[in-house]
C-alpha cells in the first residue's frame, strides 16, 4: 500500500518554422501560454504553487517510488513524467488543474531523483531508456492502474514514448513535449553538424571522469545552468529552483545521470534483461495511441523539428506550438497549456 510522507532538454525554432512544418504535419496549433486551461485567471496568469495534495511512496519493481498524487482515486489515471535536471515540481501547477477536471494524477520521481530509491544495494544504477520505461509499468502495476494517459518532457517524454510504443495496451493516450525521442546506441554513433554537437556539450562532458566529478561536486549549479540555457526566457526564482534542487540530493542521482548519457553514446553497457526491449526500440517503432506533441517557442535545449517526427505517430495526432517565450520545461512554464493537452488528447 502507498505510504504517506510529509508535504514538504537539436535546435531552437520559432513560429515561422512551425508554420512551414504545418503542411507536413497535417495538424498544428499555435497556442499562447496565457489563458489556456480550465482554471486560468482573468488575467491569464496563475499563481505558482509550492506543494502537492499528497506525497506518497510505494514499492514497485526494483524501486521504492516516491510520487505525488492528486484528484479522485477512481478518476481516469494520468501519469506525468519529469526530465533532467528537473523533478516532480515541474507539474506542481498542472496536477491540480487535472485533478479538478476529475483525473487521478500520479507524478513519480524517476529513478535517481527525490524520494525514489532502489530496494537493493546490489541493483545496478542503470539509467538506460528501457529501464525507465519498465519502471513506469511496474509503478502502474503496483498502483493497480491498467491503463493511463502518459505525458512528459525530456527524459519523461522519452519514457512516455517507450511506454506507448512497447506497451500500447497500457497507454490510453500520450502528450509528448519535443515529440518522438526514442533513441538507440547505433543511431547515436552518427555525428551531427557542429552546431548540433555544441548543444550536446554536457553529454560529452559526462563522458569523462572529470565530468562525473564535476557534476557530483556542482550538481545544483549545473542544474541551474541547464535551466537557464534550456529556458532562456523563463524567469524562475531561487525558491522555485530550490524545490526541485532538493531532488538531486538522492544518493543514486549522479550514477543514474552519468550512466544515462554514457549509455546513449555506447560508452556504458546496459543490462542484459533490457536487451530485447532495446532491440525493439532501435527499430524506432511507430506509436499508434492518440498523441499530442508540444513544443515551446523558446526551447533552448536540443530538440528535433516536428516535421521530422510526425510520421512516427500513426494514430490521431496533433502538434501544438506554445508561444510566449516558453522553454524546455513546458509543463512548469505553461501549465494551463500542458494540462489542456492532456484533457484534449484523452478525448481524441
Amino acid at each position: 500500500m502507498p505510504e504517506e510522507i510529509d508535504h514538504s532538454r537539436r535546435r531552437l525554432f520559432g513560429i515561422a518554422a512551425a508554420t512551414v512544418a504545418a503542411a507536413q504535419l497535417g495538424a498544428i496549433r499555435i497556442v499562447s501560454a496565457q489563458g489556456v486551461g480550465t482554471q486560468a485567471a482573468a488575467s491569464g496568469a496563475m499563481k505558482p504553487r509550492t506543494s502537492f495534495a499528497s506525497l506518497k511512496r510505494i514499492n514497485a519493481g526494483l524501486l521504492n517510488v516516491g510520487y505525488a498524487e492528486d484528484g479522485p482515486a477512481d478518476g481516469p489515471p494520468v501519469i506525468l513524467l519529469h526530465g533532467w535536471p528537473y523533478d516532480i515540481y515541474s507539474y506542481v501547477d498542472v496536477a491540480p488543474l487535472l485533478a479538478n477536471a476529475g483525473y487521478r494524477v500520479i507524478v513519480p520521481y524517476l529513478r535517481g531523483y527525490g524520494t525514489t530509491g532502489f530496494l537493493s544495494d546490489a541493483t545496478a544504477r542503470n539509467g538506460q531508456q528501457a529501464a525507465l520505461g519498465v519502471d513506469v509499468i511496474a509503478l502502474m502495476d503496483a498502483l493497480g492502474i491498467q491503463k493511463a494517459v502518459v505525458a512528459g518532457y525530456d527524459w519523461g517524454a522519452r519514457t512516455a514514448n517507450i511506454v506507448a510504443a512497447l506497451w500500447p495496451v497500457r497507454c490510453k493516450a500520450m502528450v509528448s513535449v519535443s515529440g518522438y525521442l526514442i533513441g538507440s546506441q547505433a543511431a547515436n554513433e552518427a555525428p551531427l553538424p557542429p552546431q548540433a554537437e555544441l548543444q550536446w556539450w554536457y553529454q560529452f562532458y559526462f563522458a569523462t571522469e572529470r565530468g562525473r566529478a564535476g557534476y557530483a561536486k556542482n550538481t545544483g549549479d549545473f542544474a541551474r545552468l541547464i535551466w537557464q540555457l534550456a529556458s532562456p526566457q523563463w524567469k524562475f526564482d531561487d525558491a522555485t529552483f530550490a524545490l526541485s534542487a532538493a531532488a538531486f540530493v538522492n544518493p543514486d542521482h549522479v550514477d543514474i545521470v552519468i550512466h544515462n548519457y554514457r549509455w546513449r553514446l555506447g560508452l556504458a553497457e546496459g543490462e542484459p534483461e533490457y536487451d530485447d526491449l532495446e532491440k525493439k526500440l532501435a527499430t524506432f517503432p511507430t506509436i499508434g495511441v492518440p498523441t499530442i506533441t508540444m513544443e515551446g517557442d523558446a526551447n533552448g535545449a536540443p530538440h528535433p523539428d516536428p516535421s521530422v517526427y510526425a510520421k512516427r505517430f500513426s494514430g490521431k495526432y496533433e502538434h501544438r506550438l506554445i508561444t510566449g517565450g516558453i522553454g524546455h520545461n513546458l509543463p512548469q512554464e505553461a501549465p494551463q497549456a500542458f494540462a489542456q493537452a492532456v484533457i484534449d488528447v484523452d478525448r481524441f
